[in-house]
């Protein structure tokens, strides 16, 4: 089928497709932390991607030439951008702080676009990148948030690592979404599997004491979210723009933090409250700014 305008509205299949994704992503920020707080962190990012290597492995179809850059693509989406998401999970005390530091992948995705593809970056954009980056610091200097300093700071090196997966995505022509996300997983499974082997402990013990909930957790991560968002995910880019899609994606940490607070304890305070806001605000103005890129429309 061929990709919709961006001009159009959209459908109520592709509205549908959005929630679930916010929804499927926000949920998955929560339940990797329930997980983290029963069984070790690179042992949850093991099984995840064991799980979803299990479903996309039987459809490859890898006919690819530049192995160099899907290489480094894989290394940086896949083993560290996990291994540090996890990592901080299980660091952190509130989930709140650091999930809306995992969105800067959006504003670091353009700056890199911008350095290294030499893509145009918007007036727009840039005052955006400040806005987040004001937004994060000004959240992370909250003495509540400043407990979960390191997962914060973890959580913008992953986001770092994803926006340089992605840009690299970008350059990947003729190898399907797919086919990316079935290699990163293959690669990525035993890697974190041997993390866990060399780095952490009381792996068996743990699983045994894990109960119904966190192992819902982890097959939630590696075949909802890994597979069944992605999947929504590609249907829809492949109908619109990505920047017809991204800003309304940026309710993702919305659902999450409203969990953290309802059910997992979290503190917001004034300053955490606003801190994220304006940083989620700068964020979705580096969105709306690539949005209006993509469709050609003047956004300086």
């Amino acid at each position: 089928m061929p990709a919709s305008s961006s001009s159009e509205r959209l459908s109520l299949a592709e509205v549908g497709a959005i929630i679930a994704i916010v929804l499927i992503w926000g949920i998955n920020n929560a339940a990797a932390k329930v997980a983290t707080e029963v069984l070790p962190p690179l042992l949850v990012a093991g099984l995840r991607f064991s799980m979803a290597a299990l479903v996309l492995v039987p459809f490859l179809r890898p006919r690819i030439t530049a192995w160099k850059s899907l290489g480094l693509l894989i290394l940086l989406g896949g083993p560290i951008h996990f291994g540090l998401i996890y990592v901080e999970y299980w660091l952190a005390d509130d989930l709140s702080p650091f999930v809306v530091a995992q969105q800067m992948w959006i504003p670091f995705t353009a700056l890199i676009s911008f350095l290294v593809l030499g893509e145009r970056l918007p007036r727009m954009a840039v005052i955006g990148l400040v806005v987040a980056f004001v937004g994060v610091a000004w959240m992370s200097l909250d003495p509540r948030a400043m407990r979960d300093g390191l997962p914060i700071v973890l959580g913008l090196m992953a986001g770092l690592a994803w926006a340089g997966s992605t840009v690299l995505a970008r350059r990947m022509q003729g190898v399907s979404p797919f086919t990316m996300q079935g290699l990163l997983a293959l690669v990525t499974a035993p890697v974190m599997l041997l993390g866990s082997w060399l780095f952490e402990d009381g792996q068996v013990a743990a699983m045994q004491a894990s109960g119904p909930l966190v192992w819902a957790s982890v097959v939630w991560a590696g075949l909802v979210s890994s597979v069944s968002a992605t999947a929504l995910l590609f249907w829809l880019v492949q109908r619109r723009q990505a920047g017809r899609v991204t800003p309304y994606l940026l309710a993702t940490p919305l659902v999450s933090v409203a969990i953290g607070v309802g059910l997992m304890g979290d503190v917001l305070t004034p300053q955490i409250l606003a801190g994220g806001a304006i940083a989620l605000a700068g964020v979705g103005l580096v969105a709306l700014a690539e949005r209006g890129l993509r469709a050609g429309v003047n956004v300086r």
